[in-house]
């Protein structure tokens, strides 16, 4: 039968096991300055740590650029848009330049509405200009947008009051596309195809009928992302003459988005727009209503959220201690060193 004997660990056994020397209390002498040194010190350690760690916590958003290799998948477009005639004299389609012909009829869907907009609507709408416009001005909007996952509410279908007479007409769906430059037509009749091509065949030919006063919603590429807002969005052109032309010239750029809450894919695009009314001597190609151009770019953006690694960030703090508390040391002994050779 083996016994098990306990031994206690005594403190004496532990102090034999410290390796770094120990200064008896008799021959450690306090003093004002060494006081004052050490609150000093422990204060500046604390607000550098504290400000380290805030810093710590916060992200940045880095771009990169790359070639956009993935030209074989399709491009979706999200339109709606309000045109202030009735469904009946106006038609959109689009057309690419492999000269494959979508958004006919059946593809978009078209409701009878009112032009005006209910309070709420109006609201909405000065929402989405006045964010439209901090957008251009102030770039950290974007990153602050990106960093919230875009998490937005989408408009609403719209509220028609069955007293008013419907005076417009709202353009709204998703199409599929090849991923190559095309435009968009928005004009007066609906849009055929024929042998010799496709044609816009008149419901009326009185040009009084006709107003391309239009409002644009929503206008996007790529899958749809909630509270991403895109340059055209509340878009309003008003306009008094039945002969007018607008023109909208789109460079889509494929955007990859990559934050600590979410991953998507999605399309950015800026634009450039210009408008002409027409008169009776207007060139061939000057025909009234609303034409968007659009063209896809060969480079993609790549947006990630970037943050300091937890290993870099108890490096830093480490590095913060032992740097202030040998430096305060080093300047107190030089500072005593100093006084004691002038005072003698």
């Amino acid at each position: 039968m083996r016994r098990r004997f306990s031994r206690k660990v005594s403190p004496s056994i532990i102090k034999e096991l410290d390796a770094f020397p120990k200064v008896p209390d008799v021959c450690v002498q306090t003093s004002i300055s060494g006081g004052t040194v050490s609150m000093l010190t422990f204060t500046l350690i604390a607000i550098l740590a504290i400000g380290e760690f805030s810093f710590f916590q916060e992200s940045w958003i880095q771009y990169n650029y790359q070639v956009d290799t993935n030209i074989s998948s399709k491009l979706q477009v999200n339109l709606d848009i309000t045109v202030a005639m009735q469904c009946d004299f106006v038609g959109a389609d689009m057309v690419d330049q492999t000269e494959a012909r979508v958004g006919e009829s059946g593809d978009l869907q078209y409701e009878p509405t009112c032009f005006e907009l209910t309070g709420k609507e109006k609201a909405w709408q000065r929402t989405i200009q006045t964010i439209q416009q901090q957008l251009s001005e102030e770039h950290n909007l974007l990153e602050f947008l990106i960093k919230s996952s875009f998490n937005g509410t989408p408009k609403g279908p719209r509220i028609v009051d069955s007293r008013d007479p419907p005076n417009a007409c709202r353009i709204h769906g998703s199409l599929k596309l090849n991923k190559v430059a095309g435009n968009l037509h928005i004009m007066a009749g609906k849009p055929y195809q024929f042998s010799f091509g496709h044609a816009h065949v008149l419901a009326s030919k009185d040009p009084k009928v006709y107003n391309f006063s239009h409002r644009i919603d929503h206008l996007s590429f790529g899958a749809l992302s909630p509270g991403l807002i895109h340059p055209l969005d509340g878009t309003e052109k008003i306009t008094q003459s039945n002969m007018h032309m607008f023109q909208y010239f789109l460079v889509v750029v494929p955007t990859e988005i990559n934050t600590f809450k979410f991953s998507t894919n999605t399309h950015q695009y800026s634009v450039t727009e210009q408008g002409k009314e027409l008169t009776g001597k207007r060139k061939r190609h000057e025909i009234p209503g609303i034409l968007l151009k659009y063209d896809i770019s060969s480079l993609k953006i790549l947006i990630s959220e970037k943050g300091m690694p937890t290993s870099q960030f108890l490096i830093r703090l480490c590095g913060i201690i032992g740097g202030i508390f040998t430096t305060a040391g080093l300047l107190h002994n030089l500072c005593g060193f100093i006084i004691n050779l002038l005072c003698c």
